[in-house]
């Protein structure tokens, strides 16, 4: 510090000192202005003056030296002392940068000279400026947001330190940076000087920004974890970094479609770990700034919709039927004309009928009809009286309701099993047998929803309703077979509706009538009398079905806890009592007794 002092003219001491000396000697500034408007000071100043004058600028010098040296020791500082006490970077070395706002130069002001003939000395060249403002010294915080970092005139080499200071990162520079050194032509490589400004950026996005404006890379040891700063070569293939992505609410499988188009690289992949729902993702630096980007878009909460359906099917069956049926009588009477008996089991017809089998006419050659007798035989007389009346309702109602995510099916089913029969011949190598399938009957409702804009839902509805109508019989190959006949009904649309709307689907209606009249000819149409030959008949099946569907997006306030302490609740190892004596096939164990005060039931059965 001395031989600092020593270099300079004592009027420059004393503007350099002037304001220090004022802060922390406690001098008022009357005094310095008082001997600044003195030409020659020695002139109007006692030797005994002269001396004081001395020890007073001895003391600032030693003062003012320990002050240097308390600054350089390193001290932590915040965000507010960052703030407030701006530290401007060191005239020794003008590419450094500290954690500090730029300072403002003190203003130099005249001071007493210890020599009786002062000599203007010159002033000292200006140094390059290089600041960065809000951020702490210490300690490093990688990926801190730096609200701004300026930097003018400084060296490249000194920016680079600086950065990779706050960035956290350990790192040398390659000998083939010969910044400082003798060229291939025998001059000095000149270092390049940096003059940046930047606002709201990280220390890492900013090394990285200034090694690439320099055509240098960063590249990192794994063992060491040391950094090296390299020349990069212009025709080396953008280097590959391996990251992991922790997907929030998307599903792996369909984001990596998404996120394998924008790679360029061929080199670059993506793979799906579905168990952990992570992207691990080797692309170029550029790439995974694309990829970042592309995520940050799809990895969004998926909407829900809440689907409340009603479904209503309603039948109405009436018939009637009045009169008298000569059905049995007049249609298909079968005659047989013979003599050949058969006896009739208990039953049947008091008197013996003709025999159903071959021959119906005995006749013997000898005697001539065996018996002699022949006998005409019909069905008889049959007459079916009818005159009711049937009246049958049916009300089938189903109110579903399910919660899907947004462009998910929700598949709703109210149905019973019903079974179908499939029989096989046998053959002379396999024997025949009978399989039995299974097929759902009742009410089935697909829904998808997806949420449009403007809180509209956009639907495709598949309702469906089936029942077994009827069984079928049918004659194939000499072989009566019988089918179930299944009535089914069902609708696929695609509508949009608002949120929280009811969707009406009708129009399903299905009124079946039919009416049937049978007489007899002549008689059946006889004035009063001929209501005794003849039957009216007449049925209605009516059937509707309506169907009620209202989406509701789901919001966020629509969810709330529910208290339970079923996690927190001891299993029971039963709901049921102790058996007693009287229904258990224990033995009684009589060394036990039977009352017990303290069970929770009064009793103890000795046999448990």
């Amino acid at each position: 510090m001395f031989d600092f002092m020593s270099k300079l003219a004592p009027r420059t001491v004393k503007m350099a000192l002037a304001p220090r000396l004022l802060k922390y000697t406690g001098m008022k500034e009357d005094i310095l202005s008082s001997s600044a408007q003195h030409q020659n000071p020695t002139k109007h100043m006692k030797p005994k003056h002269s001396i004081v004058t001395i020890l007073v600028i001895v003391t600032a010098v030693l003062t003012l030296n320990s002050m240097v040296h308390a600054e350089d020791a390193p001290v932590p500082a915040t965000a507010e002392t960052a703030t407030a006490a701006p530290v401007v970077a060191d005239p020794a070395a003008p590419g450094t940068a500290d954690a500090a706002a730029p300072a403002p130069a003190p203003t130099p002001a005249p001071a007493p000279a210890p020599e009786a003939t002062p000599t203007p000395a010159p002033a000292p060249a200006p140094t390059p400026d290089t600041t960065v403002a809000a951020t702490p010294a210490a300690p490093a915080q990688p990926g801190a947001i730096i609200p701004i970092i300026v930097m003018d005139d400084a060296k490249l080499t000194d920016a680079i330190r600086n950065l990779a200071r706050m960035a956290g990162l350990n790192y040398m520079l390659d000998p083939r940076i010969g910044f400082g050194q003798v060229g291939p032509d025998g001059k000095i490589v000149p270092e390049p000087t940096v003059s940046i400004r930047w606002e709201n950026i990280t220390a890492e996005q900013a090394l990285t920004a200034l090694l690439n404006n320099y055509n240098l890379q960063l590249v990192e040891d794994p063992k060491s974890k040391i950094a090296r700063v390299t020349v990069r070569d212009p025709a080396a293939p953008l280097p590959l970094t391996t990251r992991i992505i922790q997907l929030k609410y998307a599903s792996p499988t369909n984001v990596v479609a998404s996120v394998q188009s924008t790679l360029t690289d061929k080199r670059s992949k993506v793979v799906a770990d579905v168990r952990t729902s992570q992207l691990v993702i080797l692309a170029t630096e550029n790439e995974q700034a694309a990829i970042d980007t592309l995520i940050e878009r799809l990895d969004t909460p998926t909407k829900q919709v809440l689907i409340e359906a009603r479904l209503i099917e309603t039948s109405l069956n009436p018939s009637t039927i009045k009169g008298m049926d000569w059905t049995g009588t007049l249609q298909g009477q079968k005659l047989a004309f013979g003599n050949n008996l058969q006896a009739n089991s208990s039953g049947d017809a008091l008197n013996n009928t003709l025999s159903q089998s071959l021959p119906r006419m005995l006749f013997d050659t000898a005697k001539g009809f065996n018996p002699g007798t022949a006998f005409l035989d019909a069905d008889g007389v049959n007459a079916v009286f009818s005159f009711l009346n049937k009246n049958a309702e049916a009300k089938v109602i189903s109110a579903p309701r399910a919660v899907t995510l947004d462009n998910e099916t929700a598949h709703i089913s109210v149905t019973r099993a019903s079974p179908i029969f499939k029989n096989t011949a046998g053959t002379q190598g396999s024997p025949g047998g009978s399989e039995i399938t299974y097929t759902n009957l009742g009410v089935i409702l697909d829904v998808t929803p997806r949420v449009s804009a403007n809180n509209y839902v956009n639907l495709r509805v598949i309702p469906e309703v089936s029942r077994v109508f009827d069984t079928v019989r049918k004659t194939v190959a000499s072989t009566v077979n019988e089918a179930d006949e299944y009535d089914i009904r069902k609708i696929d649309t695609h509508v949009m509706i608002p949120s929280g709307n009811t969707l009406v689907l009708g129009g399903l209606v299905q009124d079946d009538v039919r009416s049937g009249n049978t007489k007899v000819p002549v008689l059946g149409d006889l004035p009063l009398l001929g209501y005794a030959f003849r039957s009216d008949s007449k049925s209605r099946q009516k059937s509707n079905l309506l169907i009620f569907i209202t989406p509701t997006i789901v919001g966020e306030e629509d969810f709330q806890p529910t208290k339970s302490d079923f996690l927190k609740t001891p299993v029971q190892d039963s709901v049921e009592g102790e058996w007693s004596a009287w229904d258990t096939g224990k033995p009684l164990d009589w060394s036990k007794p039977v009352y017990d005060k303290d069970h929770p039931f009064g009793h103890r059965d000795p046999t448990l």
